[in-house]
């Protein structure tokens, strides 16, 4: 583990991915064109508080599409995109910073956006820019989506949706969350699984339900969806305790609390961690590239970008300021 982060005056450990996803990573032609697309989608769609955090929202989402979709035509990229950008916009406007503060109002408008997943899109004269959002995404992605993949998407969603509400529950009562808990949540939280399916639509492959169900993929699709999750913890980490607020909610805090350890020894275990769970996606994805021209190669390709975008995610600005 050689990569160091610095927080205050300690230096925490970070996991050492070069041997699983050493970079750099394949981008999309369509990187710039996607970042012109979502600042004009949010223009349509305000869902961010100001000017310098759409900036940077649309600068992150399009960098990291790009490494999603790689090889993807440029629909596919601006839709994926644009669905990644509500989800996010929706955790830090109203999950992050207006959830744990009024958990009532969060459900409400998360029981608007349910509503409309289950199928009842007509629309009412209190929907705001959040759910008219969401009600064009649905839209675009039925014209694109096979039925299968269309009820995995929403059901991710509603899984979302979800995990805000359980975070912004749980945010002052982390000593109800053991980690156990954490480990079934975070998934959900980090929209990883959401992102994968979006990827099948994207790309243009579905994988049959045999093919699905099997170890190989199970466990690949488990490893990167931990590992996503795991070191965005671990990047932000710094940043949202250094806003002198209330501990974070995140992997490191429940290690200290579950090993009785301090930060350093935390952060030490949460990379093993990692790097455990990247060695793993990597020796699945060689395994089921074997054959390269099949469904399950495709996906383990596809699972592999995914990875990689995550793993790129960690150096952006929005972790360290």
């Amino acid at each position: 583990m050689s990569h160091t982060r610095g927080s205050d005056a300690r230096t925490l450990p970070m996991p050492d991915l070069q041997n699983s996803f050493p970079g750099p990573f394949a981008t999309s032609p369509y990187a710039n064109a996607i970042e012109e697309q979502t600042t004009h989608w949010l223009q349509t769609f305000p869902l961010t508080g100001s000017p310098g955090e759409a900036k940077a929202l649309c600068n992150i989402t399009a960098q990291g599409v790009a490494r999603v979709l790689p090889t993807a035509d440029q629909d596919s990229v601006f839709l994926c995109a644009d669905l990644f950008l509500w989800l996010t916009a929706f955790d830090d406007t109203h999950g992050e910073t207006e959830g744990s503060r009024d958990t009532t109002r969060l459900v409400r408008r998360i029981s608007h956006c349910v509503h409309l997943l289950a199928g009842h899109d007509e629309p009412a004269a209190d929907d705001d820019a959040c759910v008219a959002a969401l009600r064009e995404l649905l839209h675009r992605f039925r014209e694109r989506a096979t039925p299968t993949q269309y009820l995995r998407l929403t059901a991710h969603l509603r899984d979302n949706l979800f995990g805000i509400l359980w975070e912004a529950h749980h945010l002052d009562r982390l000593d109800q969350v053991t980690l156990s808990d954490y480990y079934a949540m975070r998934p959900h939280t980090v929209f990883v699984r959401t992102v994968m399916t979006s990827t099948e639509v994207g790309l243009g492959y579905e994988l049959t339900d045999n093919q699905r169900a099997s170890p190989a993929v199970r466990e690949l699709e488990k490893a990167v969806a931990d590992l996503a999750g795991w070191i965005n913890d671990l990047a932000s980490y710094a940043k949202e305790t250094d806003r002198g607020g209330q501990t974070p909610l995140s992997l490191p805090t429940l290690l200290i609390r579950h090993h009785e350890c301090n930060l350093e020894e935390a952060f030490h275990l949460a990379s093993r961690m990692c790097e455990h769970q990247a060695s793993t996606a990597r020796l699945r994805i060689t395994e089921l590239t074997a054959d390269s021209t099949n469904a399950l190669a495709n996906h383990a390709r596809a699972m592999e970008a995914v990875a990689a975008s995550y793993v790129w995610h960690i150096g952006h600005a929005r972790y360290k300021h």
